[in-house]
């Protein structure tokens, strides 16, 4: 399995310390990651995948929640959506 993470919010520290922590919590790989601040706003990337099958509803649920704690917005997609787009 592997997905696109984004998360997007107000800049402040400790978001990637956390979301990281959830992503390994979560028993998810970061295979890689890219951040940034746009003016003040952090916004973060990452590719994650696991050799287990995943339930999205479950990580898009755990994600949405643990965003709510640091007051930014995580989403999770299967990076298969975006190969699909690609190969048409």
């Amino acid at each position: 399995m592997k997905a696109i993470i984004t998360v997007v919010g107000k800049d402040k520290s400790g978001i990637v310390a956390g979301v990281s922590g959830k992503i390994a919590e979560l028993g998810l790989n970061i295979d890689d990651i890219s951040q940034t601040v746009l003016d003040e706003y952090f916004t973060m990337m990452a590719v994650v995948s696991s050799d287990e099958k995943q339930d999205f509803t479950y990580l898009r649920n755990e994600f949405e929640a643990f965003g709510q704690t640091l007051n930014v917005k995580i989403n999770i997609q299967s990076a298969a959506i975006f190969e699909a787009m690609y190969n048409i």
